[in-house]
């Protein structure tokens, strides 16, 4: 005899999942019908109402294998009636997005409301007026399983979710997911930070500070959507592939308008087709070049050693040398743009003609100084005392011209160091130039000093600890009047010039007072498999605290002896794609080549870092110059001493070996032919 639905928790919860879809689909359908023919004045207002109304629709849509919802708060009290007496209790679910019925009553809350922040928050020993918390079990699209707290009964013992542990241990295939139903309380707090001020996450392997990142940018876009609308938000990451990884998280979220780029991306000035050593690299990339190339800049400034004379007329006005001095002096000392100081010399210039003017009895205008500005006499004087200076033309002399870069350098740059930055192979021309990525961005600074970079009003950056000085400021140049989230783990830095201290790195940002927050609890990556990588820990980051994993399942792990070399590597591979999930084989860069050549004659079907997978085809082959921020089911890491020896020093090769080891969800096998590094024995 089947129960009632009225009798059975999950077939009742099943309906209102039905309902709540269904009134989605409504909402959606409502948008879709509207017709703007006679509420638009203009084309204009009608092109941009038709792509707000295209972006609603997207916003709406119901993402079939996405739970609509994933949780209920059942309140003690009615909020803001908390101690009126015999108040009745609301009852909220808690999703992804607001949901409301035809009478236009919720039936979904979004995550980001201030009533869903007790569903991360409450606990038994602050409850917060929750008197039961439910979580939900989905397979896929369909609501299978729940699980109580009553957070107000004091009889009842805290325990450990079970559901909570499932989400997280859940296999994954293709993109990064979001975290929305696991959010713990520490990652709830950063994600809901204001957004007047800069927070900074350090977080190691599997705490989540990606995800933490990405919410914290939807919950900002709820919060404050009508001003960042206004000033726009950007999202960082290391390389395209990552990018990639991330970058469905934001629109299961619901939000749709976040631009997503590269470092590089942003400073795309000019074509980079060169590379440099990495002691150049290093050089060109600290902080010290902005000053050498303020110094080189304004070089250009010459103060006048004669006077100006200005024909209106049958009039002759003169200025004379000193006037104009003291006019370049006042600019200097002002120390504004070196562009807009440029822009205002002829304003100025024809201020002191307006001057004379006036005490010869005339009453000029602004059109009279704007005229006077315009004068050719003046417009000379100016191309003279202020040129115009291009960026990265000012950038290829710095580079090819030994006497202009020590007249600039002097007292910055040793002799050693500025022999080490200097093209051995001067090119033509800016646009025959083999420049490299650290030459973009010392484009990009001195393209800053000539006209203010555009501000937006909040940017992400991740992996922030492979950032030099020089490429912090170019992303602090894009927030200077808005905030920033700072992800990274200093035990993951990989390049040269990688970041000692977050105290460093923000006061490069310009970010000097931004809140640092530790996360160390685990959610990704197994305890076996973050005990053994957290060996390298005191040889890489002897000041950080180890990553505390709170997976009840230790995961798999095994440290395996490749006698036959790559057919013991290919065993692997098929051993765990017998299990469900991603399976990614990570080696040294200089292998793929042989392991992308063996695992074709197997006829074991694979993708790179950055392509979808597939039911099919679950495994990547990942080079570990690229396998920062990504994450697999289960992982192959292939030979690790030939990942340290692939570094141009060991304490970069074990950072990198480091973020090797840790991208594992559930197991991970290391095999070796070599014999493995001391610091793993």
């Amino acid at each position: 005899m089947s129960t009632p639905v009225h009798d059975d928790p999950l077939a009742k919860e099943r309906s209102h999942l039905a309902a709540s879809r269904s009134a989605l689909r409504a909402m959606r359908e409502d948008v879709e019908s509207l017709d703007i023919t006679d509420v638009t004045a203009n084309w204009v207002n009608a092109a941009v109402l038709e792509n707000q109304i295209e972006e609603r629709i997207k916003a709406l849509a119901d993402l079939s294998e996405t739970p609509l919802f994933f949780g209920r708060l059942d309140y003690l009290h009615a909020p803001g009636a908390e101690q009126a007496e015999g108040a009745e209790g609301e009852r909220f679910y808690v999703g992804r997005r607001h949901v409301h019925d035809a009478d236009g009553d919720p039936m979904v809350i979004d995550w980001r409301a201030p009533v869903s922040q007790p569903f991360y928050q409450a606990s038994k020993k602050n409850p917060l007026d929750v008197a039961l918390r439910r979580r939900f079990g989905y397979t896929g699209g369909d609501l299978t399983a729940y699980e109580d707290e009553h957070l107000s009964d004091p009889t009842e013992a805290a325990t450990t979710s079970k559901l909570l542990q499932q989400e997280i241990e859940r296999p994954r295939v293709g993109p990064m997911r979001d975290i929305v139903a696991t959010i713990q309380p520490e990652q709830d707090e950063i994600v809901r930070a204001g957004l007047s001020g800069s927070v900074c996450v350090q977080g190691g392997p599997g705490t989540g500070k990606t995800a933490v990142g990405l919410h914290r940018v939807a919950y900002l876009l709820y919060a404050h959507r009508e001003r960042l609308a206004r000033t726009g938000t950007l999202v960082i990451g290391p390389n395209k592939s990552f990018l990639h990884y991330i970058e469905q998280v934001l629109p299961a979220l619901g939000e749709l308008t976040v631009r997503q780029a590269t470092v590089d991306d942003l400073v795309a000035h000019v074509e980079v087709r060169g590379a440099d050593e990495a002691t150049a690299a290093v050089i060109k990339g600290d902080a010290r070049m902005a000053r050498v190339l303020r110094r080189a800049l304004y070089s250009h400034v010459t103060l006048p050693t004669e006077g100006i004379v200005v024909v209106r007329g049958s009039r002759r006005w003169r200025v004379a040398a000193y006037e104009l001095e003291e006019i370049v002096r006042e600019l200097l000392a002002r120390d504004i743009r070196y562009g807009a100081a440029r822009e205002a010399l002829p304003q100025r210039i024809a201020h002191a003609v307006l001057v004379q003017m006036e005490r010869a009895g005339e009453a000029p205008d602004d059109r009279v100084q704007n005229a006077v500005a315009r004068n050719a006499a003046v417009k000379a004087v100016v191309k003279t005392v202020w040129p115009q200076v291009d960026p990265a033309k000012l950038v290829l002399r710095l580079l090819t011209d030994a006497d202009f870069l020590a007249e600039h350098a002097e007292g910055i740059l040793t002799g050693e160091e500025q022999k080490a930055v200097l093209w051995v192979k001067p090119a033509r021309s800016v646009k025959s130039a083999k420049w490299s990525p650290a030459d973009a961005v010392l484009i990009d600074e001195a393209a800053d000093l000539i006209e203010r970079t555009h501000s937006l009003g909040h940017v992400v950056l991740d992996e922030a600890q492979d950032l030099s000085p020089m490429q912090y400021r170019a992303v602090g140049r894009r927030c200077t009047t808005g905030s920033a989230t700072v992800l990274g783990d200093l035990a993951q830095g990989t390049t040269p010039w990688a970041t000692r201290s977050w105290a460093e790195a923000l006061a490069h940002l310009g970010k000097e007072g931004a809140v640092v927050e530790e996360l160390t609890a685990g959610f990704r990556v197994p305890t076996d498999v973050i005990a053994y990588a957290s060996r390298l820990l005191p040889h890489i980051a002897p000041g950080l605290t180890p990553v505390a994993s709170i997976r009840e399942n230790p995961g798999f792990f095994e440290v395996r002896e490749a006698a036959e070399g790559t057919a013991d590597v290919l065993a692997a591979c098929r051993e765990l794609l017998e299990r469900e999930g991603s399976v990614g084989l990570i080696a040294a860069d200089a292998r793929v080549p042989e392991l992308a050549a063996a695992l074709g004659a197997a006829g074991v079907g694979f993708v790179g870092p950055g392509e979808e997978t597939t039911r099919t085809t679950r495994l990547t082959l990942v080079p570990a110059s690229l396998a920062k921020g990504l994450e697999y089911d289960y992982v192959v890491l292939d030979e690790p001493r030939a990942v340290v020896d692939g570094e141009p020093d060991e304490r970069t090769g074990l950072r990198r070996l480091y973020v090797c080891l840790t991208r594992a969800v559930s197991g991970l096998i290391v095999t070796h032919a070599t014999e493995l590094p001391p610091q793993l024995r």
